[in-house]
């Protein structure tokens, strides 16, 4: 019986898990992770206007684990050992393996100078819940929201929760009738920023702030925030509320696994998932550093695609079997504004920017009921 360890529980963790035992029935398959819970991160951005609670979208998964025989070991992973066969964790404990995915997510950078006044929204439900609660009490001011990178790996960052965030709150306020109170101001180092959605997307992008009366502060990097201010090389300027997403790096305990790094802290991964130089370790979503267009997302539909090839492949592997499967590379996501949204779909042959109204926002509301059936 092979004794497989999946680390994390967020979408690559338990589709890797998930399709470890549609492929081996025997397996011992053991999850780790803080808590036996997913949370739902692409409907975060619904929390500030309360269409969505932390209630609807913290899942508890022990029901999941149970009905698909999955192991599950509450604990903090601090570092790997032997290869990736020893999984070392907080408590002490060590787990073995005869295989290894790491879908852990990845760690906000969080060294900009006075990074503890802006809110992080994809940091989890309460954050969110910071916002709508900081939001609902302004009679009005200037909220600012912007996003960073990785100096040493562009593509680690998560910019389009932020673009929904920014027309989600234009929408909020509008409803209320407050928004003649309220400046919005958006801020990107890049000159056009989400150019990894394609440059139509950004057109469009552009287009909207300005019809939405929205300011931009774009193409200077950020340098520090105070609990009043932004300030970035292209000047200072004033805020009461700042909604920021940092760039992405490897989670905290690649620096003790003995891997192989990429220069922006992860883990190192070939077109089939696998660690090089590593026997039977694969790695998924966030946690990764895959080869690929530039473009390439730190999304969730991207990390089921690459933990579906993980899963494929470590099987393979264990059953002596060449590890063929490869994943491919796939931009998929509705920028949604509170009422209506916009389809963004890119692969390495095309780019599709297709406006859909409220039948767009609908559907990204469709597809989070379709996504969770199988884990409530």
């Amino acid at each position: 019986m092979h004794q497989i360890t999946v680390i994390g529980a967020g979408f690559a963790a338990l589709t890797a898990a998930r399709r470890l035992r549609q492929h081996d029935r025997q397996a011992r398959i053991t999850l780790v992770a803080p808590a036996p819970e997913l949370v739902y991160l692409p409907s975060l951005i619904w929390i500030p206007s309360r269409m969505r609670s932390g209630e609807n979208l913290r899942i508890d998964l022990r029901r999941f684990l149970q009905r698909h025989d999955i192991d599950f070991r509450r604990a903090r992973v601090m570092g790997l050992g032997e290869g990736g066969r020893e999984v070392r964790l907080d408590d002490g404990e060590v787990l073995h393996n005869d295989g290894l995915i790491i879908a852990a997510g990845g760690r906000f950078i969080k060294k900009l100078p006075g990074i503890e006044h802006a809110i992080t929204i994809c940091e989890g439900i309460e954050a969110a819940e910071r916002i709508r609660d900081r939001v609902e009490a302004m009679e009005g001011g200037t909220i600012a929201m912007g996003f960073g990178g990785n100096p040493k790996e562009p593509a680690a960052m998560r910019g389009g929760p932020m673009f929904e965030v920014l027309f989600g709150l234009d929408t909020l306020l509008r409803r209320q009738g407050r928004r003649d109170r309220f400046k919005l101001i958006f801020f990107a180092a890049a000159p056009r920023p989400g150019k990894r959605l394609g440059e139509k997307a950004v057109d469009g992008l552009m287009k909207e702030m300005q019809r939405r009366g929205i300011e931009t502060h774009l193409g200077h990097k950020p340098q520090a925030f105070t609990d009043k201010s932004v300030r970035t090389e292209g000047g200072e300027f004033a805020a009461d509320l700042i909604i920021f997403m940092p760039g992405l790096t490897g989670p905290a305990f690649a620096a003790d696994s003995g891997l192989p790094l990429s220069d922006g802290g992860f883990f190192r991964a070939d077109s089939h998932c696998k660690v090089p130089d590593s026997e039977r370790v694969y790695v998924a979503g966030d946690s990764g550093s895959f080869s690929g267009p530039e473009w390439m997302p730190k999304q969730a539909h991207m990390a089921d695609l690459q933990a579906e090839a993980a899963a494929d492949n470590l099987i393979a592997e264990l059953q002596g079997k060449p590890a063929t499967a490869t994943f491919k590379t796939e931009l998929i996501c509705i920028i949604d504004s509170l009422d209506k949204g916009i389809l963004v779909y890119r692969n390495p042959r095309r780019s599709l920017v297709i406006p859909g109204g409220v039948f767009m926002h609908w559907a990204k509301r469709f597809f989070e009921w379709w996504y969770l059936r199988r884990y409530r």
